[in-house]
This record gives C-alpha cells, sequence and structure tokens, in this order.
C-alpha cells in the first residue's frame, strides 16, 4: 500500500481526494491537512511515500513548504490552475492533478508514483521544479476557473461561468445558479471568490456570488436594505450585506 498525506485548504478537496484514494484499494491515506503550517510538522514526523499538495494555500504555498522539507516524499500536486500545469510541471517525474480531480487522473498519478516508489523511474528533481516555480510567478498570476464542475453520481458535468448567473450556499451545498437549472458545487463561496476572477464577480453577501454581466439593478428597500435584481428569467432579487454595499456599488461604477 503507498502512504499518503492530503494537504488542501479546501475541506471538500480533501474529503474527495481521499474517497477517490479510498476506490483505488492502493492508497492508505496516513493524514491529511487543511493547514500547511499544522501538516509540515507532521509530514515530516510521518514520512508518507507521496504528498498530495495544492498550491495556493493562506500562509503558506505548496512550493513554500516543499522547499521546508526534507527528506522529501513524492508530490503530486493538485490545483485548479492551468497555467500552473503548464509552466511548473514540466519535469517528467513530478505529476499534477487539475481539480476537479477525476478518477482517471488519479489513476495516471498514482501509476507514475509506483513506479518510483518501486525503483523503475527516478525520482523527482525537486530543485529543478521549484526554479520552474519561481520562473512561472514571474510570468504573471494564473488564471481563474472558466467552468465549474458539478458532480451527480458517476456523472460529472462542466458548466461554463459565462452561463451562471450567481452562486448560492443553501441545505449546507453550494449551488451554482443557471437560466435553465441550478447545479450542486464542491466548492464553499469562500473557496470559489478566490477562484473566481474579480472582474467577473462579486461576493455580495457570505452565501452569495453574482455574476456582474447578469446585475440588472441595485436599488434599496425599505429599512435601508440594498437588494440586486437578476436580469434572469426569475427576476431573481438578492440581498447584498452592509459591509458590502460599497464594494458592490464600486464594481458597478455607482
Amino acid at each position: 500500500m503507498i502512504r499518503a498525506f492530503l494537504l488542501d485548504d479546501e475541506p471538500l478537496a480533501v474529503k474527495r481526494l481521499a474517497r477517490l484514494l479510498k476506490a483505488t484499494g492502493r492508497v492508505e491515506t496516513i493524514g491529511a491537512k487543511t493547514d500547511p503550517v499544522e501538516a509540515l510538522p507532521l509530514i515530516e514526523e510521518m514520512r508518507p511515500d507521496v504528498l498530495f499538495l495544492d498550491i495556493q494555500m493562506p500562509g503558506m504555498t505548496g512550493f513554500e513548504l516543499l522547499s521546508k522539507i526534507d527528506p522529501q516524499p513524492l508530490i503530486v500536486f493538485t490545483t485548479a490552475w492551468d497555467q500552473y500545469a503548464l509552466q511548473a510541471f514540466e519535469v517528467n517525474s513530478v505529476d499534477y492533478l487539475l481539480k476537479p480531480i477525476e478518477a482517471q487522473q488519479l489513476e495516471r498519478a498514482l501509476a507514475k508514483v509506483e513506479r518510483v516508489v518501486r525503483g523503475k523511474e527516478a525520482r523527482p528533481d525537486v530543485q529543478q521544479l521549484l526554479a520552474k516555480w519561481a520562473a512561472a510567478v514571474e510570468s504573471g498570476r494564473p488564471e481563474y476557473m472558466e467552468r465549474v464542475a458539478s458532480r451527480t453520481g458517476d456523472r460529472v458535468e462542466l458548466v461554463d461561468l459565462a452561463n451562471v448567473t450567481h452562486f448560492f450556499a443553501g441545505d449546507k451545498l453550494t449551488w451554482a445558479a443557471t437560466s435553465a437549472k441550478s447545479y450542486i458545487v464542491d466548492y464553499t463561496i469562500q473557496d470559489l471568490a478566490r477562484k473566481l476572477d474579480p472582474k467577473r464577480f462579486v461576493r455580495v453577501h457570505r452565501s452569495a456570488l453574482v455574476n456582474v454581466a447578469f446585475i440588472h439593478e441595485l436599488y434599496t428597500w425599505f429599512g435601508g436594505k440594498v437588494l440586486i435584481r437578476l436580469k434572469d428569467e426569475k427576476r431573481t432579487e438578492i440581498a447584498v450585506s452592509r459591509d458590502r454595499v460599497h464594494e458592490v456599488k464600486e464594481r458597478l461604477g455607482i
């Protein structure tokens, strides 16, 4: 069994990956964390065979954490950014998984890990990887998400963000609303606020993000409450929290 440690600041991403790894029957998850600072001493103590590592995390990036680990386990990066994959992962013996992670992607990564563990493939050149990361950072910021995945059973549907009027939280789930229907997505509103282009989506409430292109009007209701009305078929109305009114008005040029 491959001994794995999972580190990702998104709890849902950790749970999904743990579930996928368990289903393979080939991996034992010996630890999982969402905080890189807390994870660092555990990784050094447990010395897993492979570390599934997110890149963009508050407090410490995946690459910063990697530079502090000695000895280093095999690394499989998990990222939502294609730009990182293209620019920072050209080292043949290092693998990466683009979120949302699928079973086929994971199978490819595990096969590579097993080849390295069994001595059939050379271990990654971490210094070369870090050099490529530095070059990628200097070249510019990552691209934002263009589509979001919605999983229903064994089926995954990709929803174009251009068609999403807003994201909202409800019943302990996060939904992407379009004119046709609403889709369950495996991100929190806070996660989406980091991953979506701030020029296209604005957070109007702790439980809602709105596509600026679908905002029809902003008006004040009784009691000083500010509402947004969308130009969708339902003429959806969403309350703007008091602490976000100024930001929303700025984004709309009001």
